[in-house]
């Protein structure tokens, strides 16, 4: 069982990459505050939300994605892998490579949608 709520191999993959960032568990400072939102009582009343502040780069990160705080401790160093990912790496990130990878599918629809157009408009 892991301490993140997810599979083993899920939390193994993280600390793989906390390791790549020189992200370390000691650097980071931890919080949990209140949850807002969808979810009802349950999320009002709970400290579910994750707060992490990474002290070298200050960088800070709140996640309330799921109802658990473990799932959200679990994303939240996720996120925070990303965001050293994006400012040690810049274009040759992960986040930096998907985020390309979608811009070039959409303006290939869009390309192929306008051709599609000028071939079906009657003359």
């Amino acid at each position: 069982m892991s301490i993140f709520g997810v599979t083993p191999k899920k939390a193994e993959e993280l600390r793989k990459r906390m390791a790549v960032c020189s992200l370390q568990e000691k650097d980071i400072e931890e919080s949990f505050v209140h949850g807002g939102g969808p979810g009802g009582q349950k999320v009002n009343k709970s400290a579910t939300a994750v707060v992490l502040r990474h002290r070298p780069s200050s960088l800070t990160v709140k996640t309330q994605t799921a109802r658990s705080q473990a799932l959200n401790r679990f994303y939240a160093r996720r996120r925070l892998c990303e965001l050293l990912e994006a400012r040690i790496m810049g274009n040759d990130s992960p986040e930096a490579r998907r985020r390309e990878k979608i811009r070039k599918q959409k303006a290939r629809r869009k390309r192929r949608t306008r051709n599609d157009s000028t071939l079906s408009k009657p003359k």
